[in-house]
This record gives structure tokens, sequence and C-alpha cells, in this order.
């Protein structure tokens, strides 16, 4: 999954946490705005095709 999510959102994921609802995909500060893309629409887009919840937060 890790793969297709770095792909998906198009940066480097530096960890990932999974709970039943949702993942929690940690990135690099300085990416964040393109992880989430304009107005949500990479994650929006992530989240049909995996068919959960994702929250995109910072990590050092």
């Amino acid at each position: 999954m890790r793969d297709r999510l770095e792909k998906m959102l198009n940066v480097e994921i530096l960890d990932i946490e999974e709970t039943d609802d949702k993942i929690i995909v940690y990135v690099p500060a300085d990416k964040v705005r393109i992880a989430v893309g304009s107005g949500g629409s990479a994650v929006k887009a992530a989240e049909l095709v995996i068919g959960k919840k994702i929250e995109v937060r910072p990590k050092e």
C-alpha cells in the first residue's frame, strides 16, 4: 500500500499508521501541500481508490 500511496500523492511517505477507519500518512513537512493537492484533490482521489479516509501529517 505504501508504494501505491506514494504514487497517488506524489511524495515520499516517511511513515504510515493504519486504524480501522482511516490511514494517517506522514510526509516531509515541506511536501504536505503537494500530498494534499489543490483543494484536497490528491487525498480525495486516493481515498476513493483505497476505500478509507486519509489524513496527511508533517514529520521532520
